[in-house]
Parts: structure tokens; C-alpha cells; sequence
């Protein structure tokens, strides 16, 4: 840390775009240090890079990639930067109130919005999320992370939970299942995954034995029932479920195993106003709207119904993208697939709202899968048009942007696939 931190320069703002695990964590690191503010935006596209330079114009690019392509003035992770002896450095004193770092969310208007997060507060999360692991106290855990901590749940749960709980991180994002089981197997018990739904449904459709994990933490994207009953029954193993967002943070967690029911952080309270739910207290740094749709089930404890924009109203007939996609990748056969609220000119003249899909399904037809979701949804939701693709446009997290889907099916030829 002490070699990275001059090279950081005298302004006070850090694009920490460092791939491998620890040398975001020891540029993290320098930052608190130095007074810097690390900036964590959702993409590196160009456009959101040209914004972020508007919203900090001093920000310099940390990278450790010597192709980096990122147009701003970039600096080189030391290849020096592993200390040069054993001596134990002194652990340093950060204020709480210090802003640590701003993480950004695209807006309505597609402009990353920025959401601050001092380091109090971010310690405070991941300190309770520790304890809702079962890690408080505990031996030191070794960390393996699926997900870039550049991202919200990456950052809080494979970086900040090894830097304030003693635990040890994993420097990989392994991808594809026989590299997860590498990861594993090459640190010691007790281990803990940290991953999504995609990877899981990847790690248990390969004939893969896992090496024994201790723990495996799921988020990002609703988990299905299904889905956790099968990892913890293949892998011998607890799988928890954490509920959060970019702007809050991580509020709650559940065992989908055992209950439905999400269980609120300390602290943490929900409201509604005007139909919107609310989040605030705890760690969250101001009041939150959230973009789901939540069911008060008790003191501290809710149901999660979908994201807000998921819900699907046709011939006032109810349902929700997350069911539509939970029956879509019920059906054997099917490999991946997501549904999605269709946009052109013939919805908005008519003003009857349809759901289109696509499908990564190699042994099924149009036919074949139509049939099959007949038996499980009502027909006003099947999908017009379903289209059959090679893979879907997943990001780094697993999460499939509705526009990302629109311009897939935009690309890909028409066949007559018409329920």
C-alpha cells in the first residue's frame, strides 16, 4: 500500500479498475489512506467514463492491466507493490465519517448517479452481515468471489468483509464452474463462495464435485427455491441469500431453503409512501426508494415480489418477470432465459402491453417450449415472439439489463413463433 499511494498523484478522486481482487483492495486501501475517494461505477463504457470525468474532473484511472482502454489519465499498478519484507504494519485509524468511496447507478436519463459512502457506515453493513453469516468471532475465513468488486455486493462482501474482519480474499473472479472448483480447492477451509444465480445454475448443471465450502452467499438477482434446494443438497453445504441494492447497500438476508421471508438488518426500517417502499436507518446513508415491490410480513421481515418495472398487467391479468423467468428455466431443456417487456410502435398504439423472450435451449423447439409453458403460465403471458440465441447478454454480475434483451431480439431474425 505504502508503494501504491504515491502513485496515486494529488487529486482526489480514483477509478479503481484493478481486475484482480487484491490489488483492488490494496488501491482501496491507499485511497483511505490518502483522503481519496474511490469511484465504482456499474460499466467502463465510454460514455459513462466521459460522465465521470464531468462529475470529477481530477480522477485518474488505478488499473493492472496493461491494455487498460479506459480515456482518462491512467496509472499503473506497481509491479513492486508486494511488501519487501515481513514486517507487520501498524492498522491505521479511519475516521467514520470519512467518504470512502461513491458508487454510481444509471438514472432514468441513463447518467450514473452517484450515491456516497463513508467508511463508517460501510464497516457498520458488513459487520452485520458478518454476523448474519455466522463469521463474528469465528475462525479467519478464506474468500472466493465470483462477482468484480467493483460492484456493490462484490465490494462489501469479498473486499470490505476480508479488510475489516481479518478474513483472507481470493485475488481471482473465477468464471466457469472448473474454475470456481480451482479457486476452492486452492485455499483452505473454512472457505466461502461468494456468488449469483447464474453461476450456481452453471456449477450444478456440470457433473463438477465442489470441493467442501463451508458457506455460499447468493445475490444480484432473485434465487429460486429450486435452485438453492439442489447447491446445498450437491454441495453438502448452507447457502444464505442476501437482499440489497447500490444505494443502500445490504439490508437483509435469508435461508431460501428454509422460509421465504427476508430478515431486515438492525436498525434498518421500511415504509411506504405513496404505493413506493422506503429504506432508511442503519448504515443507509439517507432515505432510499427502492425498485422493488415488498410485502411487510412482520417486525423486520418481508416477501420480495419483483422489481417494480418487472410487473407484467395484460387483459388485467397479473404476473411478474421474475415468475415468467423462474417458469422459463423450470422447464427441462433449457439452459437460460429471460423474459421481457416488449416496445414498439404496435404496444403504444394499441396501448396492450406483450412480453417477448429469448431462450438458450439447443435440444427444444419453439413448439416444445411454448407447450411446456402453457402448462405453467396463464396464456396472455406467452412470449411474442420467442426467440431461440446462442447465449444471453449477461454483464459481469449475471444481470440482464431489459434494454440489453430488446437490442438481442432486435438482431436476431423473426421466425413464427406466435403463441
Amino acid at each position: 500500500m505504502s508503494r501504491v499511494a504515491p502513485a496515486l498523484g494529488a487529486g482526489a478522486h480514483v477509478l479503481n479498475a484493478c481486475a484482480d481482487r487484491y490489488h483492488f483492495a490494496v488501491g482501496f486501501a491507499a485511497c483511505l489512506m490518502t483522503g481519496k475517494v474511490s469511484l465504482l461505477p456499474s460499466t467502463h463504457t465510454p460514455e459513462v467514463i466521459r460522465q465521470l470525468t464531468s462529475f470529477a474532473p481530477d480522477v485518474i484511472c488505478l488499473t493492472d492491466e496493461a491494455d487498460c482502454a479506459i480515456e482518462m489519465p491512467r496509472v499503473q499498478f506497481p509491479r513492486d507493490a508486494a511488501p519487501a519484507g515481513r514486517a507487520m504494519a501498524s492498522v491505521p485509524a479511519i475516521e467514520g465519517a470519512q467518504l470512502a468511496a461513491c458508487v454510481f447507478t444509471s438514472g432514468s436519463t441513463g447518467m450514473p448517479v452517484p450515491h456516497r459512502k463513508t467508511w463508517g457506515r460501510l464497516v457498520a453493513c458488513v459487520r452485520e452481515e458478518a454476523n448474519r453469516l455466522a463469521l463474528s468471532g469465528s475462525a479467519a475465513c478464506a474468500i472466493v468471489a465470483t462477482v468484480p468488486p467493483q460492484h456493490m455486493y462484490g465490494f462489501e462482501s469479498s473486499v470490505l468483509m476480508a479488510l475489516s474482519g481479518a478474513h483472507a480474499l481470493c485475488a481471482e473472479r473465477p468464471f466457469y464452474p472448473a474454475d470456481i472448483a480451482a479457486s476452492l480447492e486452492a485455499v483452505p477451509r473454512p472457505r466461502i463462495l461468494i456468488t449469483t444465480p447464474v453461476h450456481l445454475r452453471a456449477l450444478t448443471a456440470s457433473v463438477l464435485a465442489l470441493p467442501q465450502t463451508d458457506l455460499i452467499v447468493c445475490s444480484t438477482a432473485p434465487l429460486a427455491q429450486q435452485l438453492a434446494a439442489e447447491v446445498e443438497e450437491r454441495f453438502g453445504t448452507q447457502l444464505l441469500e442476501i437482499y440489497g441494492s447500490t444505494e443502500t447497500g445490504q439490508i437483509a438476508v435469508r435461508r431460501p431453503t428454509r422460509a421465504p421471508e427476508w430478515q431486515l438488518w438492525p436498525g434498518v426500517h421500511l415504509s411506504v409512501r405513496n404505493g413506493e417502499t422506503w429504506a432508511e436507518g442503519g448504515h443507509i446513508e439517507e432515505p432510499t426508494r427502492l425498485c422493488d415491490v415488498l410485502q411487510m410480513t412482520g417486525e423486520g421481515r418481508f416477501l420480495l415480489h419483483g422489481r417494480v418495472t418487472d410487473l407484467v398487467n395484460i387483459a388485467g391479468k397479473r404476473s411478474s418477470l421474475a415468475y415468467l423467468n423462474h417458469q422459463l428455466n423450470s422447464i427441462p431443456g433449457v439452459l437460460d432465459g429471460a423474459f421481457f417487456h416488449v416496445e414498439d410502435s404496435r404496444t403504444r398504439h394499441t396501448g396492450v402491453a406483450r412480453v417477448a423472450a429469448c431462450v438458450v435451449a439447443p435440444d427444444l423447439d419453439a413448439a416444445r417450449v411454448l407447450e411446456a409453458l402453457r402448462d405453467r403460465i396463464d396464456p396472455v403471458f406467452l412470449p411474442r415472439p420467442l426467440l431461440f440465441v446462442a447465449r444471453l447478454p449477461r454483464n459481469s454480475t449475471g444481470k440482464l439489463p431489459q434494454e440489453a434483451l430488446r437490442a438481442l431480439a432486435a438482431a436476431q431474425p423473426r421466425p413464427a413463433t406466435m403463441a
